[in-house]
């Protein structure tokens, strides 16, 4: 089997991948990864589902995990490129891509679940369900904002590594900067010396965004978000949908309705106060990230601590449809570089102006 580098290399001589010294310099760690699997022992496999059997008293031992990777930098340096050939280097079946929202939804349902069967401790029986399923697991983008998972991420990492679970994951922040200035984060602080000890840290400190290099096609993504670009949007729409006369989305999520005012097929057109001005969250946004290929989104406002709570949700939502590769097309008051220009969550906003330039390709997510 191929080997990090060798996986690079060919890719850069296929013309897939501009050179970056940068990001050949990490390459080492990746191929010492990916050689520790090879040599870790494997355990037995388990045939169901993590969330549907979760583990019950006393499991067999587990092998110590490979020391993972914890790769950071800033946006559009590669680190997700990365990280997939390290997926498709590793020479194991039980492993699992998932960006860090996904999975993080998918644990606390499980460990609400468990909580339901009255045991104390709820965490280990979640952490030991997803190891019997998973050797190595490759999250993508870890940041962490919310105090749930903030709760319980340090000892839920620290289980998963107990059992043999080996962990690679991008960031755009060093490890102490996670859940910088949240609430209670004195109790956060063990998560970071817990990812320093079992994760070799490494930065991707390459000078190039190469998200920022794409050749762009036709326009997707109009400003100022005023009357002009409201036609254009009605325009495409127009010639997206057929003409078709559109009726309400609605989804059921755990219980309560998501709703967008127009859809047509897989089509969905909103306004951002209907996207982001709602409770939603990361179950709401995959939700409608898997019904739909294409979404608009009208009059994307200037972002600011003003709209905090909005610009966050947005920052989600935006996850989860570069994630499932929905396209986008949408009015905004400026270029995302330009949306988000200061105060508190303006770093965080820089991943997502690099995943809207890189989305601005017209032929962004057609497969």
């Amino acid at each position: 089997m191929a080997t990090v580098s060798e996986l690079y290399e060919g890719r850069v001589r296929a013309g897939q991948l501009a050179p970056d010294a940068a990001q050949r310099s990490v390459l080492p760690a990746l191929d010492r990864l990916v050689r520790d699997l090879a040599t870790q022992p494997a355990p037995a496999p388990q045939k169901s589902g993590w969330l549907s059997k979760l583990v019950k008293g006393a499991a067999a031992p587990s092998p110590a995990s490979a020391k993972g990777i914890y790769l950071w930098g800033g946006v559009g340096r590669g680190k997700s490129m990365l990280m997939d050939l390290v997926m498709e280097a590793a020479p194991l079946t039980q492993k699992r891509r998932v960006h860090f929202h996904e999975f993080m939804q998918e644990v606390q349902g499980a460990l609400e679940g468990v909580r339901k069967t009255g045991q104390q401790d709820a965490v280990r029986p979640v952490a030991r369900a997803i190891a019997q399923q998973t050797r190595l697991l490759c999250f993508d983008e870890m940041q962490i904002t919310d105090i749930a998972d903030a709760m319980i991420v340090g000892r839920l990492f620290q289980v998963l590594f107990e059992e043999g679970v080996t962990v690679v994951t991008t960031s755009n922040r060093v490890p102490e900067d996670l859940y910088k200035n949240g609430l209670n984060r004195q109790l956060f602080l063990p998560f970071i010396g817990l990812l320093r000890e079992r994760m070799e840290v490494i930065e991707l400190a390459s000078a190039t965004d190469h998200r920022q290099n794409r050749d762009e096609g036709g326009q997707v993504w109009f400003s100022p978000a005023d009357s002009i670009a409201h036609g254009h949007l009605d325009a495409i729409w127009r010639e997206e949908t057929g003409g078709a006369p559109a009726t309400p989305l609605v989804l059921e999520v755990k219980g309560r309705k998501v709703e967008l005012p127009r859809h047509v097929g897989r089509i969905a057109r909103a306004s951002f106060w209907d996207l982001c001005a709602k409770p939603l969250g990361p179950a709401d946004y995959l939700a409608l990230a898997e019904a739909l290929d294409l979404l608009f989104i009208d009059g994307i406002p200037r972002l600011s601590q003003s709209n905090y709570n909005e610009a966050k949700r947005f920052v989600t939502l935006i996850d989860a449809l570069y994630e499932a590769k929905v396209r986008l097309i949408a009015s905004g008051a400026d270029d995302p570089e330009r949306l988000y220009a200061e105060g508190e969550g303006a770093f965080e906003f820089e991943r997502t102006a690099s995943r809207l330039r890189e989305m601005r390709d017209a032929d962004w997510g057609r497969g």
